[in-house]
């Protein structure tokens, strides 16, 4: 499934006989989709998460209650759906802030006044010490 746009056009044109569930998944995905201000025409993806695949090659003979063939994919009972907007997917990277520095960087010197600093913001008598 491309995307929810899909969707929308299903439910959108629906005979009125055909809507037999009220607040149906379709309802609620709707509700959600104008909440969030997405828009037709913008790349959904739905997903499928509480998954696992066997990474284990376990052989001809195995153990069909504890074991799996390699590959094969299980569906947790909790599993969920992920709905993706990727036209909306913020794909910039971070940029690292200039002022930062690590602290294994810094000079004696610095780490003190780093400290000092702190100290004066939370009212520390460093002074009569």
């Amino acid at each position: 499934m491309r995307g929810l746009t899909t969707l929308f056009f299903m439910y959108g044109n629906l005979e009125p006989e055909e809507r037999v569930m009220e607040g149906s998944i379709v309802d609620q995905i709707a509700i959600l989709v104008n909440k969030l201000g997405w828009e037709v025409g913008e790349e959904i993806t739905v997903e499928i998460g509480g998954t696992s695949v066997s990474g284990i090659d376990v052989g001809e003979e195995y153990n069909k209650k504890w074991q799996s063939p390699l590959g094969t994919r299980k569906y947790n009972k909790d599993a969920f759906i992920v709905i993706k907007n990727q036209s909306r997917r913020d794909l910039s990277k971070s940029q690292p802030n200039p002022k930062l520095k690590g602290h294994h960087l810094k000079t004696e010197k610095e780490l003190a006044a780093d400290l000092k600093e702190r100290d004066d913001k939370l009212n520390y008598d460093t002074y009569s010490k």
